[in-house]
């Protein structure tokens, strides 16, 4: 299956930054559609369950990790977060070089957490859903987590 980036980049979807590690399940993308914010993977061969084809399903955590952290850093206004739960149903397959989307929303917000969920997709197939809490952090928490 090719994948065409030019027609991704011409629908509005724009590159995440993205860390060392979120970069192993491949480029991230987001897209605000609707009042929504979608965020989108294609996933490769890197990502494949013992080569049978399928996305592993800790890649599928691990955009599920991504996409709802996302979403919960816009709307803290970019402070750091920390991914305090997060439970993932499986639905469906995703195949190697498909674009699964996340369609991510926050559920609530306190001074001291934000919960989220997604529905991730392929097209119009739902291969998972996910439920995440996450933990504000402030610039003085991250540099005393640096600092060990």
């Amino acid at each position: 299956m090719e994948f065409d980036i030019e027609a991704l980049e011409a629908e509005g979807w724009e590159k995440l930054p993205i860390g060392p590690f979120s970069r192993t399940i491949g480029q991230s993308w987001s897209l605000e559609r609707d009042g929504k914010v979608l965020v989108g993977v294609l996933f490769d061969a890197i990502t494949a369950n013992e080569n049978i084809g399928i996305v592993h399903g800790g890649a599928m955590l691990t955009f599920a990790d991504i996409s709802m952290g996302y979403i919960t850093a816009e709307s803290i206004g970019k402070d750091h977060c920390a991914t305090v739960q997060l439970q993932y149903q499986f639905a469906g397959a995703v195949q190697v070089g498909e674009f699964c989307i996340c369609e991510a929303e926050l559920v609530r917000k306190t001074k001291q957490l934000v919960f989220a969920r997604g529905l991730m997709k392929v097209g119009d197939r739902i291969v998972g859903s996910a439920d995440a809490v996450f933990k504000v952090l402030h610039q003085e928490q991250v540099t005393s987590l640096k600092a060990g």
